[in-house]
């Protein structure tokens, strides 16, 4: 038996191995140290005495770790609170900071606006000034001049004018700081106008009356003001009110034209104000309206990658790796610095090389914090394929139905009925031991049926039907209600989301009870529709051909509630449902075709295998051109046989499918070598003790790949804790010379099942003694491998009690001790048994016969009712009354 180390037990418990070894020596257990072996008898009351403690320690973690827990998420929310705390302080600093700056803004603008105003009234209070000098400048209207031509006027406004535009020149280059200045030179202008004015006198009178009219009206030469030829103070008075009517309407129209100019400022102001806000808003619209259709733009192109390369659209922007990624192929991957994956991984406390392969967590962990989307492919993944179709584009398609259940339930026999067939009666054994597929035309309309075996070793086939079709069919005998492979079909069926119809089998018998197979399988959450539940039930007997029509109709039924849909018009995709190799026309494949159409000279892949469909041929036998959606047929022209349950797909590109399968075979081949182990310091024990096992080597070839996987299957649920059994080399096909070499270089036994060995083959096996045997039924080869491996199994010690001898009287003899004198009560006591000595009932000492006399002779065997003289090897200490239980150890051969 095996045996378990103080130190390794300690850590089971969460123990440290001190504590363990001071609970064994309270237990009077031996155990000297932390390397000390434990037997699996002390194993177990170790594990039955402590199982308190560690149900304490284990409450007592827990509860930490809740605590612990707890104490992390009030902290966190604590952090939280502080955190909001914090943001809401930010935002009532942010809050007063745009209050002082609009503050400041305004105290800003009023003291613009302030200024502006105080430079409009100045420079109104000088233009009054001016104004008013000049109006004073102007003397009264000589009545005695004489009349002047009209040129002379003319000329002298055209003077006036341009001294106009000159003064005006002069005022706008001068700046705001010059103001006074300019007053001051006004002023001291007026006076220099008047002195001039006087000293010249009435001489020339041109000039004052030229500036006169020229104030009345300076701009417009037309409005020349005609001296009236009366001379008298009545002229006089009539010119001095038309000044004074002028300087009133002239300032009326400049306050009008102040009033306009303020009021025309306002609602340009408004106007830039308000055009801006609509143009501000609608360049907004403008923009969300382009990033819109930009999103749009994006969106239908990804839809239409993904529909090229027949992907989901969702995959597109996730980085896809493979399970068991290495630091260095997950940065290529992200295209970012292997040391930064390297330093998130140690801040998360899990250093690794870059030559290390990284948990799925830790890659989800990476790759969130670095802000990337990956999804990890797993190997059934990596060689499947997926697939989107446009909504538009599906039609309908007939059902695939997968016919599940018990061994010798019907399930065949059924088919048979089905199909007007005779199929079960070929089966060897009367089993199916492969899985296969049909199409059965029922009222115009098809149903592809696949058939699974039914017995225990056939698990892997009853998990592939249940994954590739759409309707189950469960099989059931009314005479014998649920067995181990009905539940295991209901389980496969439920974990596959498959809609499941009982077919209640073998109701023509007498001893046939439908009502009882109901009940049974509601405990299994099969339900009848007449119960209140959702799976339909039929009756039927397959070989009276009872209840045939109703579940053919009950099948349409589920099938039309599917809505089966798939699209035609593409490359084909699918699975195989089984493969084989056959002698005269190479590796066959009966694939089944679940999307688009598949051609004859189609290019495919099936997990390692590739090459192009040669020939393609229907359940008969007979030729087809193509395979449409819920088709099965058989296949030519791979160039290795598929496994059985691969994916297939149609590649345009013939190099492409090369290239992908030889790329599968490099990486499977990989993965092989990945699992050998290498000794290191702490496996070295292990490795050691399993070298101990014996081994038996197998060499398997099998008809079919899908029979291989459950010989595989069925092997590894055997005990191999003493012998371990490899299977050194699988194939499907012939037993050949080759594979009788390999067996012979390994010490193996050849196994072929649904096959026969070839001539050579079969001549170079006698030659070298290797050991070739074939079977047609499955459990057969399975029981023959089973009884190989019990009898290399080590045989058994087990003790047989040879006789007793009750001690009648005790002598002392020189050099030899104490002598029993003893008789022989019970069987044939042997000197070279083993002995027993009981006081009491009670076993005082355990070891050899160091003499056996009768009288004075030395004998070997002394029979029942015989008296003689026993000596015991290192015990002296024998009583008047002792028993002596003489026995001896045999070896048995094990059973199991």
């Amino acid at each position: 038996m095996a045996k378990v180390r103080v130190s390794s037990l300690a850590k089971e418990f969460g123990m440290t191995s001190k504590e363990l070894l001071d609970q064994l020596a309270e237990m009077k257990i031996p155990a000297k140290s932390a390397s000390s072996a434990l037997e699996d008898a002390y194993v177990s009351m170790v594990k039955k005495k402590l199982a308190p403690v560690i149900e304490a320690r284990s409450a007592e973690i827990e509860a930490k770790k809740i605590a612990e827990q707890q104490a992390a998420a009030a902290e966190e929310a604590a952090a939280k609170a502080e955190a909001e705390k914090e943001r809401i302080a930010a935002e009532a600093r942010r809050e007063e900071e745009r209050r002082l700056s609009l503050a400041a803004q305004a105290a800003e603008e009023a003291a613009r606006a302030a200024a502006e105003e105080a430079a409009r009234k100045e420079k109104e209070r000088i233009a009054a000034e001016e104004l008013e000098a000049k109006r004073r400048a102007v003397p009264a209207s000589d009545s005695g001049s004489r009349f002047r031509s009209l040129l002379d006027q003319i000329a002298a406004q055209e003077a006036v004018l341009k001294e106009k535009k000159e003064e005006d020149a002069k005022k706008q280059a001068a700046s705001a700081s010059e103001r006074p200045a300019r007053k001051g030179r006004g002023q001291r202008g007026e006076r220099g106008e008047r002195s001039d004015r006087g000293d010249r006198g009435s001489a020339t009178n041109e000039a004052p009356a030229h500036r006169r009219r020229s104030n009345a009206a300076p701009a417009v030469p037309g409005n020349v003001d005609f001296p009236s030829s009366d001379k008298g103070g009545k002229g006089k008075k009539r010119k001095g009110s038309a000044h004074v009517e002028e300087d009133r309407y002239a300032r009326m129209a400049r306050e009008a034209e102040e009033y306009s100019r303020e009021k025309v400022l306002e609602e340009a102001r408004a106007a830039v104000e308000e055009a801006s806000r609509e143009s501000t808003g609608r360049r907004k619209k403008r923009k969300e309206k382009r990033e819109r259709e930009a999103e749009q733009l994006k969106q239908e192109k990804k839809l239409e990658e993904a529909i090229a390369q027949g992907i989901n659209p969702e995959d597109l922007d996730a980085v896809k790796v493979s399970e068991g990624v290495t630091v260095a192929e997950l940065a290529e991957a992200l295209d970012v610095s292997a040391n930064d994956i390297i330093k998130r991984l140690f801040l998360l406390g899990t250093p690794l090389t870059m030559t290390q392969s990284m948990s799925n967590d830790l890659v989800e962990l990476v790759a969130d914090d670095m802000g990337r989307k990956v999804r990890i492919v797993t190997a059934e993944e990596e060689n499947s394929f997926s697939f989107y179709d446009d909504p538009k584009d599906l039609k309908p398609r007939p059902p695939v139905v997968t016919v599940m259940g018990h061994v010798d339930h019907g399930k065949t026999s059924l088919l048979d009925a089905i199909r007007h067939t005779n199929v079960w009666s070929g089966e060897a054994g009367g089993i199916t031991q492969h899985i296969g597929a049909s199409e059965v035309m029922i009222n115009g309309r098809k149903i592809t049926f696949v058939d699974t075996p039914g017995h225990e070793a056939f698990t892997a086939m009853r998990a592939r039907g249940a994954k590739i079709t759409d309707v189950v069919v469960l099989v059931v005998a009314a005479d014998d209600g649920v067995m181990p492979q009905t539940i295991e079909a209901i389980n496969h069926s439920k974990a596959a989301g498959v809609p499941i119809i009982v077919a209640v089998n073998k109701c023509d018998k007498e001893e046939a009870n439908p009502d009882k197979v109901r009940q049974m399988l509601t405990e299994y959450g099969i339900i009848p529709e007449e119960w209140g539940g959702q799976n339909m039930f039929v009756n039927v007997s397959a070989k009276k051909n009872i209840g045939i029509d109703e579940l053919l109709e009950t099948i349409l039924l589920q099938a039309d509630v599917l809505e089966l849909k798939a699209n035609p018009d593409t490359f084909a995709s699918g699975n195989i449902i089984e493969a084989k190799l056959d002698r005269g026309r190479g590796p066959v494949a009966t694939l089944l075709v679940t999307r688009g159409t598949l051609h004859v000279g189609d290019t495919i892949v099936a997990g390692q295998s590739y090459g192009s469909v040669r020939a393609m041929l229907d359940q008969h036998g007979e030729h087809k051109d193509e395979a449409r959606p819920s088709d099965a047929v058989e296949i030519l022209g791979l160039n290795s046989v598929p496994a059985a349950g691969d994916e297939f797909r149609v590649f345009e590109d013939a190099r492409d499918a090369r290239d992908l399968a030889e790329q599968r075979a490099l990486k499977a081949r990989i993965e092989e070598q990945n699992k050998v182990k290498h000794v290191t310091l702490e496996t070295l024990f292990e490795e050691m003790s399993q070298n101990e096992l014996k081994e038996l080597n197998l060499v398997v070839k099998a008809d079919t790949q899908g029979t291989i996987e459950a010989l595989a299957d069925s092997i590894g649920k055997m005990d191999q804790s003493e012998v371990r059994i490899n299977i050194i080399h699988s194939a499907v096909g012939a037993i050949s010379e080759t594979d009788v070499s390999l067996a012979a270089a390994s010490n193996a036994i050849i196994i072929g099942f649904g096959v026969r060995p070839q001539g050579k083959a079969r001549d170079a096996a006698e030659k070298e003694s290797v050991q070739i045997k074939t079977y047609s039924i499955i459990y057969k080869a399975i029981e023959d491998i089973d009884a190989a491996r019990i009898g290399m199994l080590a045989p058994t010690e087990e003790e047989v009690q040879t006789g007793c001898a009750e001690v009648r009287d005790t002598f002392r003899v020189p050099k030899a001790g104490l002598i029993a004198g003893c008789m022989v009560t019970e069987g044939e006591i042997s000197r070279d048994d083993k002995v027993r000595v009981v006081r009491d009932g009670v076993v005082i000492f355990d070891g050899e016969f160091g003499s056996m006399r009768r009288f004075k002779d030395d004998v070997k065997t002394v029979k029942n009712g015989y008296e003689c003289g026993l000596g015991i090897e290192k015990f002296q200490d024998i009583k008047v009354g002792d028993i002596f239980e003489a026995y001896k150890i045999v070896e048995v051969a094990r059973t199991e």
